[in-house]
């Protein structure tokens, strides 16, 4: 029913945390509607009236005991209601995948890193994207994400996804996007001066698109440094082959 006023869900966990946010939105709305009923009522009954004497009341406790007993009831059931799909997408380790990316945040962009074909991070056919992350559709995703300065964070609202970056920490969430398009990763905490402008996108394509992609921007630019390394082994060997002389 309200789902014409939230992003569009493309996630798998999605419709778990959109049912909460239902549930809860509910939850307040009845609240909400008895409160006013009852301040419209009570200002009516109680109105100035000419000839009436105020009244002077000290409380009724059964009343506090039932406003206060019932709200804390509700939060409890929430809290269990919610526990379930929290633990899934935040508690639990991630379901398994060997699909990686790294996600460095700095002020003020996303530095997108995958691990080349070698599949490890951190060697010389890594590649760097800024701004821009490229996945599959129906894929479980692992984002590793990490800060350079301060706080910033990782908010997909089709994905339903957010998570801070914490400075000194690498934070690995998951998601798996089930419709092809391209959707925006902006930055949702306030990082400095420049936070307003820093977002990325990320692109959902089909796996033969994302096959495509990965061909002319991952594997094309791991040949290069795959080749200088062969190079550079190979200079080493010759410059031994001369010391040896």
């Amino acid at each position: 029913m309200l789902d014409w006023w939230l992003p569009e869900n493309v996630s798998t966990y999605g419709r778990d945390i959109d049912w909460l946010f239902h549930l809860i939105y509910y939850v307040t709305m009845v609240t909400a509607i008895l409160v006013f009923v009852t301040l419209i009522v009570f200002l009516v009954m109680y109105r100035d009236r000419p000839g009436r004497r105020a009244l002077y009341t000290h409380g009724n406790s059964t009343l506090e005991i039932v406003w206060t007993v019932v709200p804390a009831l509700i939060l409890v059931l929430l809290t269990f209601l919610s526990a379930p799909a929290w633990s899934r997408i935040k508690m639990q380790a991630p379901p398994p995948s060997d699909f990686q990316v790294r996600v460095i945040a700095k002020q003020f962009n996303f530095q997108i890193v995958y691990p080349g074909p070698d599949g490890k991070f951190d060697t010389e056919d890594d590649k760097t994207l800024l701004d821009e992350m490229h996945v599959p559709v129906n894929k479980i995703v692992h984002v590793h994400l990490q800060s350079q300065d301060v706080i910033h964070s990782f908010f997909v609202p089709q994905f339903r996804m957010k998570q801070d970056f914490v400075p000194g920490r690498t934070i690995t969430q998951w998601f798996e996007a089930t419709k092809p398009g391209k959707y925006e990763l902006p930055c949702a905490e306030l990082c400095g001066f420049g936070h307003s402008g820093m977002r990325g996108w990320i692109y959902v394509h089909t796996p033969e698109e994302y096959q495509k992609w990965a061909a002319e921007n991952l594997q094309a630019a791991a040949a290069p440094a795959a080749g200088a390394g062969t190079r550079t082994a190979a200079a080493d060997t010759t410059t031994g082959g001369d010391a040896t002389r």
